[in-house]
Protein backbone atom coordinates (compact mmCIF):
# COMPACT_ATOMS: atom_id res chain seq x y z
CA UNK A 1 0.00 0.00 0.00
CA UNK A 2 1.54 3.06 -0.90
CA UNK A 3 2.18 5.87 1.77
CA UNK A 4 1.39 9.15 0.92
CA UNK A 5 4.39 12.21 1.37
CA UNK A 6 3.71 14.91 3.07
CA UNK A 7 3.79 17.16 -0.48
CA UNK A 8 1.35 14.54 -1.42
CA UNK A 9 -1.03 14.92 1.33
CA UNK A 10 -1.05 18.36 0.80
CA UNK A 11 -1.73 18.57 -3.18
CA UNK A 12 -4.42 15.98 -1.94
CA UNK A 13 -5.51 18.67 0.13
CA UNK A 14 -5.24 21.67 -2.30
CA UNK A 15 -6.90 19.53 -5.27
CA UNK A 16 -9.31 17.35 -4.07
CA UNK A 17 -10.96 14.38 -5.92
CA UNK A 18 -8.73 13.51 -9.30
CA UNK A 19 -11.08 15.45 -12.52
CA UNK A 20 -10.85 17.72 -15.17
CA UNK A 21 -10.95 20.68 -12.71
CA UNK A 22 -9.00 19.41 -9.90
CA UNK A 23 -6.37 18.92 -12.07
CA UNK A 24 -6.63 22.43 -13.55
CA UNK A 25 -6.63 23.64 -10.16
CA UNK A 26 -3.21 21.50 -9.94
CA UNK A 27 -1.87 22.98 -12.43
CA UNK A 28 -2.40 26.26 -12.00
CA UNK A 29 -0.93 25.63 -7.94
CA UNK A 30 2.16 24.72 -9.66
CA UNK A 31 2.48 27.83 -12.12
CA UNK A 32 1.90 29.63 -9.64
CA UNK A 33 5.20 28.20 -7.32
CA UNK A 34 7.02 28.70 -10.52
CA UNK A 35 6.51 32.98 -10.49
CA UNK A 36 6.84 32.64 -6.61
CA UNK A 37 10.30 30.96 -7.39
CA UNK A 38 11.15 33.33 -10.60
CA UNK A 39 10.33 36.50 -8.17
CA UNK A 40 12.81 34.78 -5.27
CA UNK A 41 15.68 35.14 -8.08
CA UNK A 42 15.18 38.66 -8.75
CA UNK A 43 15.02 39.88 -5.50
CA UNK A 44 17.95 38.10 -4.35
CA UNK A 45 19.88 39.12 -7.37
CA UNK A 46 19.11 42.54 -6.40
CA UNK A 47 20.51 42.15 -2.83
CA UNK A 48 23.69 39.71 -4.44
CA UNK A 49 23.84 43.45 -6.67
CA UNK A 50 24.22 45.49 -3.98
CA UNK A 51 26.59 43.30 -1.81
CA UNK A 52 29.11 43.57 -4.94
CA UNK A 53 28.65 47.16 -5.15
CA UNK A 54 28.93 48.02 -1.49
CA UNK A 55 31.76 45.87 -1.47
CA UNK A 56 34.19 47.48 -4.01
CA UNK A 57 33.14 51.00 -2.48
CA UNK A 58 33.42 50.02 1.26
CA UNK A 59 36.10 47.48 0.94
CA UNK A 60 34.29 45.04 3.19
CA UNK A 61 31.16 42.90 2.36
CA UNK A 62 28.11 43.79 4.28
CA UNK A 63 26.35 40.88 3.52
CA UNK A 64 27.19 37.53 4.64
CA UNK A 65 25.00 35.11 3.39
CA UNK A 66 21.83 34.91 0.95
CA UNK A 67 19.40 31.99 1.64
CA UNK A 68 15.96 31.41 -0.57
CA UNK A 69 12.83 29.51 -0.06
CA UNK A 70 9.49 28.21 -1.74
CA UNK A 71 7.16 27.47 1.19
CA UNK A 72 6.32 23.56 1.02
CA UNK A 73 2.62 22.27 -0.10
CA UNK A 74 2.08 20.94 3.56
CA UNK A 75 2.81 24.63 5.09
CA UNK A 76 0.94 26.52 2.72
CA UNK A 77 -2.41 23.95 2.99
CA UNK A 78 -1.92 24.58 7.10
CA UNK A 79 -1.51 28.35 6.72
CA UNK A 80 -4.44 28.36 4.87
CA UNK A 81 -6.68 26.56 7.13
CA UNK A 82 -5.20 28.31 10.59
CA UNK A 83 -6.35 31.36 8.54
CA UNK A 84 -9.97 30.36 7.66
CA UNK A 85 -9.13 30.46 4.00
CA UNK A 86 -10.14 28.23 1.00
CA UNK A 87 -7.88 25.87 -0.21
CA UNK A 88 -7.48 27.43 -3.60
CA UNK A 89 -5.03 29.35 -5.67
CA UNK A 90 -6.44 33.21 -5.74
CA UNK A 91 -6.21 32.67 -1.70
CA UNK A 92 -2.98 31.97 -1.60
CA UNK A 93 -1.63 34.87 -4.21
CA UNK A 94 -4.11 36.99 -2.05
CA UNK A 95 -3.41 35.91 1.48
CA UNK A 96 -0.02 35.02 1.85
CA UNK A 97 2.33 36.74 2.00
CA UNK A 98 5.41 34.49 2.84
CA UNK A 99 5.13 31.66 0.27
CA UNK A 100 8.19 33.06 -1.24
CA UNK A 101 10.86 34.30 1.14
CA UNK A 102 14.82 34.96 1.27
CA UNK A 103 16.73 35.89 4.58
CA UNK A 104 19.81 38.26 4.04
CA UNK A 105 22.58 38.01 7.02
CA UNK A 106 24.15 40.90 7.36
CA UNK A 107 27.93 41.46 9.27
CA UNK A 108 26.82 44.40 11.47
CA UNK A 109 23.12 45.93 12.49
CA UNK A 110 23.91 49.77 10.52
CA UNK A 111 24.49 47.04 7.80
CA UNK A 112 21.03 45.74 7.65
CA UNK A 113 18.80 48.99 7.81
CA UNK A 114 21.54 50.19 5.00
CA UNK A 115 20.66 47.35 2.63
CA UNK A 116 16.95 47.24 3.54
CA UNK A 117 16.94 51.37 2.23
CA UNK A 118 18.55 50.94 -1.02
CA UNK A 119 16.47 48.18 -1.96
CA UNK A 120 13.53 49.99 -1.01
CA UNK A 121 14.66 52.68 -3.14
CA UNK A 122 14.98 51.01 -5.95
CA UNK A 123 12.15 51.73 -8.78
CA UNK A 124 10.71 48.28 -9.20
CA UNK A 125 10.48 47.90 -5.48
CA UNK A 126 6.91 47.99 -3.61
CA UNK A 127 7.32 48.11 0.45
CA UNK A 128 3.88 46.47 1.33
CA UNK A 129 4.93 46.00 5.25
CA UNK A 130 7.54 46.33 7.60
CA UNK A 131 8.16 44.62 11.40
CA UNK A 132 11.02 45.98 12.87
CA UNK A 133 12.31 43.00 15.44
CA UNK A 134 15.63 44.52 16.11
CA UNK A 135 14.57 47.95 17.63
CA UNK A 136 10.86 46.30 19.32
CA UNK A 137 12.07 42.27 19.47
CA UNK A 138 9.79 39.30 19.73
CA UNK A 139 8.92 38.60 23.73
CA UNK A 140 10.68 35.64 23.23
CA UNK A 141 13.93 37.34 22.27
CA UNK A 142 13.80 37.47 18.58
CA UNK A 143 15.64 40.01 16.70
CA UNK A 144 15.22 40.43 12.93
CA UNK A 145 14.49 42.99 10.42
CA UNK A 146 11.04 41.29 7.98
CA UNK A 147 9.60 43.39 5.09
CA UNK A 148 7.29 42.34 2.31
CA UNK A 149 7.93 43.29 -0.88
CA UNK A 150 5.88 43.46 -4.18
CA UNK A 151 8.66 43.20 -7.45
CA UNK A 152 7.43 42.59 -11.38
CA UNK A 153 8.61 39.53 -12.35
CA UNK A 154 8.87 39.45 -16.65
CA UNK A 155 7.34 36.19 -18.09
CA UNK A 156 7.13 35.06 -21.96
CA UNK A 157 3.62 36.38 -21.96
CA UNK A 158 2.86 38.49 -19.00
CA UNK A 159 4.17 40.59 -16.00
CA UNK A 160 3.47 39.70 -12.68
CA UNK A 161 3.74 41.41 -9.45
CA UNK A 162 4.65 38.96 -6.89
CA UNK A 163 5.22 39.32 -3.39
CA UNK A 164 8.31 37.99 -1.31
CA UNK A 165 9.15 38.54 2.25
CA UNK A 166 12.10 39.16 3.61
CA UNK A 167 14.12 38.58 6.67
CA UNK A 168 18.09 40.64 7.59
CA UNK A 169 19.84 39.77 10.19
CA UNK A 170 23.46 39.74 11.74
CA UNK A 171 25.05 36.90 12.02
CA UNK A 172 24.74 36.75 15.82
CA UNK A 173 20.55 36.91 15.43
CA UNK A 174 21.25 34.31 13.06
CA UNK A 175 22.54 31.82 15.60
CA UNK A 176 20.31 32.47 18.01
CA UNK A 177 17.16 31.81 15.31
CA UNK A 178 18.48 29.16 14.40
CA UNK A 179 19.28 27.25 17.39
CA UNK A 180 15.86 28.37 19.14
CA UNK A 181 14.25 27.06 15.94
CA UNK A 182 15.84 23.77 16.36
CA UNK A 183 14.31 23.55 19.50
CA UNK A 184 10.88 23.97 18.47
CA UNK A 185 9.97 20.23 17.95
CA UNK A 186 9.95 20.08 22.00
CA UNK A 187 7.88 22.80 21.90
CA UNK A 188 6.38 21.98 25.31
CA UNK A 189 9.91 21.55 27.07
CA UNK A 190 11.39 24.77 25.41
CA UNK A 191 8.05 26.96 26.28
CA UNK A 192 8.58 26.21 29.96
CA UNK A 193 9.12 29.23 32.17
CA UNK A 194 12.72 28.61 33.00
CA UNK A 195 13.60 27.38 29.80
CA UNK A 196 11.85 30.92 27.98
CA UNK A 197 13.39 32.88 30.04
CA UNK A 198 17.14 31.20 29.41
CA UNK A 199 16.49 31.83 25.77
CA UNK A 200 15.60 35.36 26.04
CA UNK A 201 18.43 35.67 27.91
CA UNK A 202 20.78 34.79 25.56
CA UNK A 203 19.03 36.87 22.79
CA UNK A 204 19.62 39.58 24.72
CA UNK A 205 23.46 39.10 25.37
CA UNK A 206 24.01 38.52 21.97
CA UNK A 207 22.27 41.51 21.13
CA UNK A 208 24.42 43.64 23.64
CA UNK A 209 27.45 41.66 21.26
CA UNK A 210 26.16 43.29 18.09
CA UNK A 211 25.83 46.70 19.61
CA UNK A 212 29.72 46.12 20.92
CA UNK A 213 30.82 44.57 17.71
CA UNK A 214 29.67 47.21 15.41
CA UNK A 215 30.82 50.44 18.20
CA UNK A 216 34.41 48.64 17.53
CA UNK A 217 34.12 48.29 13.74
CA UNK A 218 33.09 52.32 14.09
CA UNK A 219 36.26 53.00 16.37
CA UNK A 220 38.87 51.55 14.16
CA UNK A 221 36.83 53.05 10.92
CA UNK A 222 37.34 56.60 12.55
CA UNK A 223 40.93 55.96 13.50
CA UNK A 224 41.96 55.05 9.93
CA UNK A 225 40.07 58.16 8.72
CA UNK A 226 42.23 60.10 11.19
CA UNK A 227 45.82 58.38 10.00
CA UNK A 228 44.48 58.89 6.54
CA UNK A 229 44.29 62.89 7.16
Amino acid sequence: MHTLSREEEALRAFIGEESETSLERLRRFRELMVRYSCAVREVRTKFEVLNEELTYRAGRNPIESIVSRIKEPMSIVGKLQRLGMPLTVDAIAESLNDVAGIRVVCSFIDDIYRVAEMLARQDDITVVAVKDYIKKPKLNGYRSYHMIVEVPVFFSESTQVMRVEIQLRTVAMDFWASLEHSMKYKKESADRPEIAAELKSCAEVIAATDARMQNVRLRIEALEKQSEA
